[in-house]
């Protein structure tokens, strides 16, 4: 009965401030995100080897990882008696509903694309760049495979930051603005590896993203943003100039 009740409501929008997990499930993950920052860092700032990064490993890794992270999530969910959709939004009612959100992820991007390019030129964040370029495919299959992980961070990471923690957030602080900022945070020290600069500049990304999960009260436009615009960059880093 107990399932039942969760698929009978699983597109029930959840309250403005009605958290959406236990404290501690909270706490947990962010614990897990924290280390896992940190060891990003260390990792990628160690001295440079003879030997090129396994890209293919590193990929799949990823992947499982946050797809890991997403399966904690929704376990945390079904404890409190919600699904997935409680959080990512109500599905698709028909093709206009989706190109209504197409629509609107173009806008966004080239709206981030603007924001980020000052943001960058502002702080002279020229670090990024060898931090995509290192990350980045290089050969055929890596290219497919960068164009899955892409699809998959879109998804797994906007329900993480804005699907989940940014509406625990929102219900720990009553005020939608905080909730939105502390994700965004958070969404930028995940990316630490990258470097001071990179992590204002992620924050700033995430800022943007939040406010429009807010918005729109569904992860779908961010989502399909997060990975275009992860795939586009990773296979345009590609081919420039070494």
């Amino acid at each position: 009965m107990a399932d039942v009740a969760i698929e009978a409501s699983a597109e029930t929008p959840i309250k403005p401030f009605d958290s959406v997990a236990s404290p501690v499930h909270t706490i947990f993950l962010l614990v897990v995100l924290a280390a896992v920052a940190v060891l990003g860092y260390f990792s990628i700032h160690r001295p440079a080897t003879a030997h090129q990064p396994n890209r293919l490993f590193f990929y799949l890794l990823t992947m499982a990882w946050e797809w890991l992270l997403v399966g904690y999530i929704y376990w945390g969910l079904r404890r409190r008696g919600k699904s997935l959709k409680n959080i990512t939004g109500k599905s698709w009612r028909g093709a206009s509903d989706f190109f209504v959100d197409v629509a609107i992820a173009f806008g966004f991007w080239i709206a981030a694309i603007f924001v980020l390019s000052v943001v960058a030129r502002l702080l002279h964040a020229t670090g990024m760049a060898e931090a995509a370029r290192r990350l980045a495919p290089q050969s055929l299959v890596e290219s497919l495979l960068w164009i899955v992980l892409s699809v998959s961070a879109g998804i797994c990471e906007e329900t993480i930051f804005r699907g989940y923690l940014q509406r625990q957030f929102v219900a720990w602080t009553r005020s939608a603005p905080a909730g939105v900022i502390l994700s965004a945070v958070l969404f930028g020290a995940g990316h630490i590896y990258q470097g001071p600069k990179a992590t204002v500049v992620i924050g700033v990304y995430g800022l943007m993203f939040g406010i429009l999960a807010e918005v729109r009260q569904n992860l779908r436009p961010g989502i399909m943003t997060h990975a275009w615009h992860d795939a586009i960059t990773g296979l345009i880093v590609r081919f420039l100039p070494k």
